[in-house]
């Protein structure tokens, strides 16, 4: 079976990796015309981690990224609010949480793939279903046939168009400014990672080896032309006062290093494919980051994939299973995020002094299983 992956992004890589260990013929296309190399940080949850070991893919093994052994929820002005318990979520799951860069999850992922095509410039504007296939139109008028097309083209794909239409994303109303750069600070321990909550914004402070940090900020915006600001001198004014380390990391970056992102999703879709066709990751279900699910839900998808696909000689039929597989999961990784995301970006002096005291003070036990719940996935057998 030839299977045709539009998108070498997370998704569509792993998804390559997943199908060419089950023996498929496989080809990745992609519209941008070189290897990504930007695109700021990534918290790979156990979930994703157990699935990518499963794969070959050993973040650990092949020094790619930081094991986190520590995170906490601190105020704007550095004080701790509480400490969360990852090292012993990572060992009940029997799988660590990894911090990384994206360029550097994205080279081992092409790496991973060996002789396996991944064609760039390669950016996909159409496709029809013929008998016992598809064929896929590029941007330069080429066209390629295959088996299976797999939509791994993001929030905005293609793939996802031609299926249901062109759809506007939904935006939350903030701002994501991210970043690396090359900082330490005391606060921030090996392996540590950091959470600042304040009124409408946070701020993201994690190790991810190598004397490099990940870092985000977000705030509401009203505009969304300021959503899509990334000035520094802005993201300095947005955390003026706040604690040292989240200052200096922002003085550490360069400022064509820093991307601003606006939060956005979509609502749920209910049938991600029709035929030969069928979508992964956020070409399927985009998330807002709160749960740190995007990329975890996205190898999720292409393991869970390639297993239905390789149970099934009627490649409809496997797609159809896939989806009503993931269906459920991924919809409540979904409104999970949504919600969250509110509680995270409150402004409201009342709501958050409330939401602050239930962090500091809520039992551990409860605590624990609000972390640990997304990151349980059993692998399919």
């Amino acid at each position: 079976m030839r299977v045709l992956v539009a998108g070498a992004g997370v998704g569509g890589l792993t998804t390559a990796i997943a199908l060419r260990a089950r023996g498929f013929d496989v080809e990745v296309l992609e519209a941008a015309p070189r290897p990504r190399t930007e695109g700021g940080g990534l918290g790979l949850a156990a979930n994703a981690t157990k699935v990518l070991t499963a794969l070959g893919v050993d973040l650990v093994e092949q020094g790619v990224g930081r094991v986190c052994t520590s995170f906490c929820l601190r105020t704007t002005d550095g004080r701790l609010m509480r400490d969360l318990p990852i090292g012993s979520i990572s060992a009940e799951l029997g799988s660590p949480v990894v911090n990384v860069r994206r360029g550097d999850l994205l080279a081992l992922l092409r790496d991973s793939l060996a002789d396996t095509p991944v064609r760039h410039g390669a950016r996909v504007t159409d496709h029809r279903v013929r008998r016992g296939g598809v064929t896929v139109t590029l941007a330069d008028g080429g066209t390629r046939t295959a088996d299976v097309l797999v939509g791994a083209d993001g929030i905005r794909s293609a793939v996802r168009a031609r299926l249901v239409g062109d759809q506007p994303v939904r935006e939350h109303g903030y701002v994501c400014w991210i970043a690396t750069a090359a900082f330490e600070h005391p606060r921030l321990p090996v392996g540590g990672a950091a959470h600042y909550w304040g009124s409408g914004q946070r701020f993201g402070l994690i190790d991810i080896g190598g004397g490099h940090v990940y870092w985000w900020g977000t705030r509401n915006v009203a505009s969304p032309v300021g959503r899509r600001t990334a000035g520094k001198p802005a993201v300095q004014a947005a955390f003026a006062g706040w604690a040292e380390e989240v200052r200096q990391a922002i003085a550490a970056t360069p400022e064509a290093d820093i991307l601003a992102v606006p939060a956005q999703d979509r609502p749920f879709l209910a049938t991600w494919g029709a035929g030969p066709v069928t979508l992964v990751g956020d070409a399927a279900h985009p998330m807002l980051t709160s749960l740190s699910q995007g990329a975890g839900s996205t190898i999720e998808d292409a393991h869970a994939l390639a297993h239905h696909l390789a149970a099934r000689d009627d490649a409809a039929e496997a797609l159809r299973r896939y989806e009503t597989d993931r269906r459920d999961r991924t919809r409540g990784l979904v409104a999970a995020s949504r919600r969250l995301s509110r509680v995270e970006q409150l402004t409201n002096p009342l709501a958050t002094r409330l939401r602050d005291l239930v962090i500091r003070h809520a039992p551990m036990s409860a605590v624990r299983e609000q972390n640990i719940a997304p990151m349980r996935y059993d692998l399919p057998a």
